[in-house]
């Protein structure tokens, strides 16, 4: 039977655009996000052009970048949009009536509450599951920037400086923005759709055209020899990118659909095929689910970049940089040998904010905190939850495993490449593992998949972790005499230790 036209209509966002959607036989709301990123491209130029910081004021700007980052939103998700904006509007009233004690606190849970609440109706009450307008994306990355923006005020009004890392120094800002700016900010073309989450400080220093003399002046150019600050083009830039972009969707076109991940818990594929050739489609199937990731995050990149955000100083051989607010380091993550090294490179911004509101703040458990702030922030489906449990377990083992065994192979260039080979098809099964309930999204499933995988991961970190746990304490036992710890020394000649986070007021 054919199947009928109820899922490109299922959008309440335009249906300007239904033509190509049945055309490529892909959902209505995909058609309209890509279209808007294409043509927000297009608009990043003209604006970097025709509304540069020497042609318009900032007002201007801020303006023309917020009226066609609605236009946008209201094109892809017609009155869901208003969430993103009630958000925005909830939080801005927060921010400027709020003691600057309680600003983080109170923004943070009123934005998360709400991203939670929009999730639970649009899943569950609703049952819209991913049929529908997928409006939590922009509210994800509206969320990001409303609670690092209030712990960034936070941190600029109502904290002495040496409370502060040196990050939260830099970040830090000095005076609550007004609504124009608030709304430019989260609102803005470049990156309402798809991000990329940015700093406050950086986006108003773009919009202001300070952006990329202050990147300048980091690097010291003028004591390089140059009389004034250029002027880079991120032609190159872009133009990289883009291609990047292309070839992750062709790849996705042709590839992906044929590696499904559902594919893994088919009952007769499991009952039919062997654990190893199970290890074999898992490994496959989710890097042949990477480059939708990769295609959105690379053409958001772009766009930021066409539009002049993004500038990054240089790099160790002089050439300029458009990389501050990138999301991802592809060749890193499909090289990665360690899971930090993977978790690093991947969605860059969504862990800085994370490490920005829980792990620098957190006084008890915060790799566990920050797992679980990253799962809450994602949605409400089980995969989500299983995925970050999961990680907690394999983050530690693969660190005691890394500590304990790692300096044993530095010793020749021979033993290097061995280790390297074994940790990184390690650190890809591990991380095919823990990723598969995130999307395969269910409880029953996801169950399912760890039965037909006999719960290895979760056994071999069972293991590991007592026993190299009792390895390390015999050692700092055993080395105590010669390196005494800070307390039976005097604290003059103590080493300095790194800031550690107060508690907030």
């Amino acid at each position: 039977m054919a199947q009928p036209p109820s899922i490109p209509f299922r959008t309440t966002g335009s249906r300007l655009l239904h033509p190509l959607s049945v055309l490529f036989n892909v959902p209505l709301d995909q058609v309209n996000f890509a279209v808007c990123q294409l043509f927000a491209l297009f608009a990043a130029f003209w604006f970097r052009l025709y509304l540069s910081p020497s042609r318009a004021g900032a007002i201007v700007r801020h303006v023309v970048i917020t009226m066609i980052g609605i236009y946008f939103a209201i094109f892809c998700f017609g009155w869901y949009s208003l969430h993103i904006f009630i958000e925005v509007s909830l939080c801005y009233c927060i921010m400027t009536t709020a003691s600057v004690s309680n600003i983080h606190r109170y923004s943070f849970v009123a934005a998360m509450g709400y991203l939670a609440l929009c999730q639970i109706s649009r899943v569950y009450i609703f049952n819209y599951g991913l049929l529908a307008t997928d409006f939590s994306g922009p509210l994800m990355i509206v969320t990001q920037k409303i609670t690092s923006l209030a712990f960034q005020i936070h941190d600029g009004l109502g904290r002495k400086d040496e409370e502060l890392t040196i990050e939260q120094r830099r970040l830090a800002v000095s005076a609550r923005p007004t609504l124009l700016e608030y709304c430019s900010y989260h609102l803005n073309f470049l990156g309402i759709l798809a991000g990329p989450t940015s700093s406050y400080k950086d986006y108003i220093a773009f919009i202001e055209g300070n952006h990329i003399n202050m990147k300048l002046v980091e690097e010291h150019w003028k004591q390089r020899g140059y009389s004034k600050f250029p002027d880079p083009s991120p032609l190159r830039a872009v133009a990289n990118k883009v291609v990047i972009t292309f070839v992750c969707l062709v790849w996705f076109m042709g590839v992906t659909k044929n590696f499904p991940i559902s594919y893994n818990v088919d009952d007769k594929f499991i009952s039919e095929t062997s654990f190893f050739w199970r290890l074999c489609y898992l490994f496959i199937s989710v890097h042949a689910s990477r480059p939708k990731y990769y295609f959105a995050w690379t053409l958001a990149d772009a766009i930021n970049n066409a539009g002049g955000f993004g500038f990054n100083g240089l790099d160790r051989n002089g050439n300029f940089r458009w990389d501050l607010i990138s999301n991802l380091n592809i060749w890193n993550i499909e090289t990665a040998t360690s899971f930090k090294m993977c978790l690093d490179n991947w969605n860059i911004q969504t862990a800085a904010w994370l490490k920005g509101v829980c792990y620098d703040r957190a006084t008890y458990f915060p790799t566990a905190l920050t797992f679980i702030l990253s799962a809450l922030w994602h949605g409400v489906y089980p995969g989500y939850y299983f995925t970050f449990m999961t990680a907690i377990p394999i983050t530690l083992a693969a660190r005691a495993m890394r500590s304990n065994f790692r300096h044993y192979f530095l010793s020749s260039k021979t033993m290097k490449v061995g280790y390297d080979m074994v940790t990184w098809a390690a650190t890809q099964l591990a991380l095919c593992y823990i990723v598969t309930p995130f999307l395969l999204l269910a409880t029953e499933p996801t169950i399912k998949f760890y039965k037909s995988m006999y719960f290895h991961f979760h056994i071999l970190c069972a293991l590991v972790l007592p026993v190299l746990a009792i390895k390390k304490r015999k050692c700092v036992e055993k080395i105590a005499p010669i390196y005494p710890t800070s307390s039976n020394v005097n604290s003059s000649n103590a080493a300095p230790s790194r800031q550690q986070p107060k508690k907030e007021q």
